[in-house]
């Protein structure tokens, strides 16, 4: 399927159904359902700068490829953001998937805030995001059409977001004076940490592409946040693991090794010391 006429060129081998596309003069909404499909592969190529939220159902397996290097590999699920700047292209296969998605592309040549610098990722914890794109997919399965106005509001409050995103870093406990991370090494580390947390994340995989020694990299990221690295990745797997125990009907087990861990035991041992709690637990108290 190619899209020659819309704000982003989407190249599947099995296309979409249920297609709705608006536009106003900043932007683009798109949004699409997916029946069960065994596998889809293909490209997303986008002229403007593309965010895209999986809203409904998702997919046993989404691995993924950018221009540039970044990639992504782990299960879908409604949550999930992810994020592509104008002429990055993605490839990609999803195994399993069902789903329904919305896409909210900002045109850079009328943005009224430069998003230069900020890189392509991929995220299961960003509700402020995933409000945006379910607030615009309302309005527009509703009404069948978009205000203007609310569109060029809501693309200044993305691209202000997206901004902040890559610069701004929250400082945990007293600064030391070991050399600490840029706001853009630190905010790269966390989008590694995300796409690589559904398998075995090395400090090696962290410190290489910011061209720094894992000894290096391990002082700094600890000078910036006031945690090491293991302890934030442990972190990010319960918080992803948490996600799925709300949004999914998965097994502990299978849980557990989606986020890359050994098994339950291993995951009962870091839910309890992040949320003070057993994952079965959490789950029933997510029902009642």
């Amino acid at each position: 399927m190619s899209d020659a006429g819309t704000a982003t060129r989407w190249n599947f081998d099995q296309p979409p159904s249920d297609r709705l596309v608006l536009g106003w003069a900043g932007g683009q909404y798109e949004s699409a359902t997916r029946p069960f499909t065994a596998r889809v592969e293909g490209n997303i190529a986008p002229r403007h700068h593309l965010l895209m939220a999986t809203l409904k159902g998702g997919a046993a397996r989404h691995a993924f490829t950018t221009d540039g290097g970044f990639r992504y590999e782990g299960r879908d699920a409604p949550g999930m953001i992810s994020f592509l700047p104008a002429g990055c292209e993605r490839r990609l296969q999803l195994d399993k998937v069902c789903w329904e998605w919305g896409a909210v592309a900002i045109d850079p040549e009328l943005a009224r805030i430069r998003l230069d610098g900020v890189g392509p990722f991929a995220s299961t914890d960003e509700p402020f995001l995933f409000g945006l794109v379910q607030q615009m997919h309302m309005l527009a399965t509703q009404d069948g059409s978009l205000d203007g106005t609310y569109c060029d509001a809501m693309s200044l409050a993305l691209g202000q977001y997206l901004v902040s995103r890559s610069r701004v870093v929250s400082h945990v406990g007293p600064r030391t004076a070991a050399p600490a991370l840029t706001p853009r090494q630190l905010r790269q580390t966390f989008d590694c940490i995300e796409a690589m947390l559904s398998g075995v994340i090395r400090i090696r995989d962290l410190a290489e592409p910011l061209g720094l020694s894992e000894g290096h990299f391990h002082r700094a990221f600890r000078a910036s946040t006031g945690k090491t690295p293991l302890e934030e990745i442990s972190e990010r797997r319960v918080e992803r693991a948490a996600s799925l125990l709300a949004l999914t009907d998965l097994s502990v087990t299978e849980i557990a090794l989606d986020v890359g861990l050994s098994g339950p035991s291993q995951l009962a041992r870091l839910f309890r010391h992040v949320k003070a709690t057993s994952p079965s637990a959490w789950r029933r108290n997510l029902i009642r």
